[in-house]
Parts: structure tokens; sequence; C-alpha cells
């Protein structure tokens, strides 16, 4: 039988209910106005996958780190929050041809608006840190195979993670953000903190940034017990919470 366990964008299902939560989905972004540019997201994902493969080459990755995300998923008819885990590769090609992100289709899956979400977010943090991304390569797998990833809320961990694997640098151990990269490059509102801390601290995660402002959606919190909130703005405030290094020297 197969069983739907999520339907929101911002969220993380097994492949079996890949297509029914497309479906519903699709019926959701039709009701939001936005059908429109997730169909331009699917087009945008799948052009720049065949383009990422071409420039990729033999490329020989350099640094390469596995991370958490945070997630909201259902369990029966409770929302939980959740965590999965990546695999970001970086290398600095000797051409200038081009941003390169792929997105192996042999491990779990995301959605094409997670895809473009992370594409936006490494070329505006890129930006905002002073960095060119004409040379890069990155390679971005989910650790689980069963697992398809939605939303933007991961786009932060991701882009960060990207800056400072360029940089030299890594994500310290037992840290993790939630939150999307706005075009001004600022850390950007994103919701279901709550179930997002629960599920980090379930996991022994004692650092958790999230963005400053908050989503009217989730109400009150409290941050859970021995573990460290940090509300942050800026990407600059992000990537000193997550490396222990300044953004710019």
């Amino acid at each position: 039988m197969v069983k739907l366990i999520d339907v929101k964008p911002d969220a993380l299902t097994s492949h079996s209910t890949w297509l029914i939560g497309l479906n519903d989905f699709l019926r959701y972004a039709v009701n939001s106005a936005c059908l429109t540019l997730m169909c331009l997201a699917i087009f945008l994902a799948t052009a720049n996958e065949s383009s990422a493969i071409e420039k990729l080459g033999k490329t020989q990755w350099q640094n390469e780190q596995r991370i958490p995300i945070l997630g909201v998923t259902v369990k029966g008819d409770t929302e939980i929050g959740a965590i999965a885990y990546l695999v970001v590769a970086f290398a600095e090609r000797t051409d200038s041809t081009g941003l390169a992100v792929l997105f192996p289709s042999a491990s779990g899956r995301f959605s094409p608006m997670a895809e473009t979400s992370i594409q936006q977010a490494i070329y505006r943090a890129a930006r905002v840190a002073g960095l060119t991304t004409d040379a890069w390569s990155v390679m971005i797998s989910v650790v689980d195979s069963d697992l398809t990833i939605h939303g933007s809320s991961l786009s932060a961990m991701v882009s960060l993670t990207v800056l400072a694997l360029a940089k030299g640098h890594s994500i310290l151990p037992n840290r993790v953000i939630t939150g999307t990269i706005a075009p001004d490059g600022y850390i950007h509102v994103v919701g279901g903190i709550p179930l997002k801390l629960q599920a980090a601290q379930h996991a022994h995660y004692t650092r958790v940034l999230v963005p400053e402002e908050i989503s009217i959606t989730d109400g009150d919190w409290h941050t859970p017990f021995l573990m460290q909130v940090s509300p942050v703005s800026s990407l600059q405030q992000a990537y000193l919470g997550l490396t222990d290094f300044p953004l710019v020297p």
C-alpha cells in the first residue's frame, strides 16, 4: 500500500510516495498561483543538470562534507520534525564556463524546486562573500536513497557548506541552520522551527541557527534543553556560527 507521507513544499518524503506527493503538490501550486513558476523550475532544473554533466567531465572532487538538513514530515496524522543527510562535494575547475551543480539520480532525490533554490542560494551566497562561481563544480547527494526532499529551507545550509568548502573550511560538528537566502543576501524566514528543533535535539545537535524573522505560523516555542538556538539575519552571522570563521577576513 502506497502511503502519502507529506505534500508540503518543505518536506522529506519517500520515493514510494513521490508520484502521489507530486500530484498534491501540483494542486497546491495551482491554488497558490505558483504553477507557472514550478513548471519553469522543472525546466531549469533539467536544463541545468545536462549543462552540469557536460561541464563536470572527469572532475576530481577536492573537498567533501556530509551535512544534516532539517525538515518536516508527517507520521500518521501528526507533523514531526525530521533530519536528512546530504553529501556536498566541491571542486574548482581550470575553465570559467559557469557554475555546475549536479544532483546524482542514483541516490535520493530533490524536487525541481528544491534544486533551483539550492542553485540560487549558491549564487547569492558567493556574491555576498565576494567570490565568483564561474569555475565551481558542486555535487549534492541525498544519503538515504528512499528520500525525496522538497522545499527551500535546506538552501542556506547547502550554500553555506559550498562556501566553506570553497574557502578551505568546513561546517563544525553538531551545528546546522534552517533557512533560505534572499536575493539581498539575508537569511529569510521559514516555517516549522519548533518541530525542526525537536528533531535536532533528538539527534543531539547542540547549536541550531534559525532566521531572526519568525514565521507567524509557528506560534510560541521554547529552546530545547542544552541546545543553543542562534537567530541570524545576515550571511556573515550564519557563516561564523557554522564554521567559527568570518565570511570575509
